[in-house]
């Protein structure tokens, strides 16, 4: 009886992030210099994709209000939902991977990897040598390469003097952060055209204000493969929640997974890092919160967590647009930094969590 309710309740937790979601995308697109509708901003999309006029909307397939809609703010508010269930889904397999509650992409140095390999391509102009349509992707390409080869060191380094443990992976994660950042340090100060530097700026406190349709197909890929596959995963998961010798007594070989799931995140990573930067504190924070409403079964962790993560980005971009003075924009690493530290303090402090079943 008791698990019926459950899952009852999930199902209900489910449907209202969902329709949350939903309601959260619309109003993100009424919210602006311009203000919309929600009608206007409803009947827009629902034209754009289905092509049913609702009616009352003059212009309704061109001119200036389907250009804000369709063309300028949409794209941004579906980045910021797919960023947001990236590094939420990220940072949930993440503290699973190591056993750490503390585990995110960039505590383990992924995202300070792809932020330094998306960092040299623009300094030496790396991504050039890419045409077509892979002139879009060079960065990415390069963050990859950047978060792939910090996973390798990681797991190298903690492999040095037997065998690879948790605590292992964390400390080494640091380490290679920290070299990651020096020499992104140093780049950015032996280069000494300003451009790049701007551009520098805009991958260390994060944007969505270059969002467009094109730019969304490589996370959105990304997400999609990986959310896929890891709900194939959580019977492995929460076996893996047991600990090493509960995995290797069902005969799971958890180094092998371990990497699995680090190579994939490292993709996951790198291209949302390539794409909008460091956005901190998402893939810490929303695994943390969820888990006081679903408990630590990654069946229901992992996809309400995912879903969760789009919707908070979603209402941290509304405020990153519309608290900065004189209109200007707040970078959105800024604004979940500042909201994610003190509500992660609180979680800690109300110990209203438990990670694999231990608090």
């Amino acid at each position: 009886m008791q698990n019926k309710r459950e899952v009852t309740l999930f199902w209900m937790l489910m449907a209202g992030l969902v329709f949350g979601l939903i309601l959260s995308i619309i109003f993100a697109v009424s919210v602006g210099a311009v203000a919309l509708s929600p009608r206007d901003v409803y009947g827009t999309i629902l034209y754009r994709l289905t092509g049913w006029d609702i009616g009352g909307i003059e212009n309704i397939g061109e001119g200036p209000l389907f250009d804000i809609v369709w063309i300028i703010r949409l794209p941004r508010v579906i980045m910021s939902v797919v960023v947001g269930m990236g590094l939420a889904l990220a940072g949930v397999i993440m503290q699973a991977t190591v056993q750490n509650p503390l585990a995110d992409p960039y505590v383990l140095g992924l995202s300070s990897g792809a932020s330094l390999g998306a960092t040299f391509s623009i300094m030496i102009g790396a991504s050039s040598v890419f045409t077509g349509f892979l002139a879009n992707t060079g960065i990415a390409f390069w963050g990859f390469l950047g978060a792939l080869g910090v996973s390798v060191l990681v797991f190298l380094l903690s492999s040095i003097g037997g065998r690879m443990t948790t605590s292992k992976l964390i400390l080494s994660g640091v380490v290679v952060s920290s070299i990651c950042s020096a020499f992104s340090n140093i780049i950015i100060y032996l280069n000494q055209d300003k451009s790049d530097i701007q551009s520098v700026t805009f991958w260390t406190f994060g944007s969505f204000s270059t969002a467009t349709w094109e730019k969304l197909r490589l996370p959105t890929i990304a997400l999609v493969v990986c959310f896929a596959f890891f709900l194939t995963q959580v019977r492995r998961i929460n076996i893996m929640l047991l600990g090493d010798e509960a995995a290797t007594t069902l005969g799971i070989d958890l180094n092998r997974l371990r990497r699995v799931y680090m190579v994939l995140t490292a993709l996951l990573t790198a291209v949302i890092v390539c794409t909008c930067g460091i956005v901190g504190f998402v893939g810490l924070m929303i695994p943390h919160f969820m888990r006081a409403f679903t408990g630590s079964d990654y069946r229901r962790l992992l996809p309400a967590t995912t879903l969760f993560g789009g919707l908070f980005l979603i209402w941290a971009d509304i405020a990153a647009r519309t608290l900065g003075a004189s209109g200007k924009e707040i970078p959105i690493g800024i604004i979940t930094s500042a909201i994610g530290a003190p509500v992660f303090m609180i979680i800690m402090l109300r110990r209203a969590y438990g990670f694999g079943g231990r608090d």
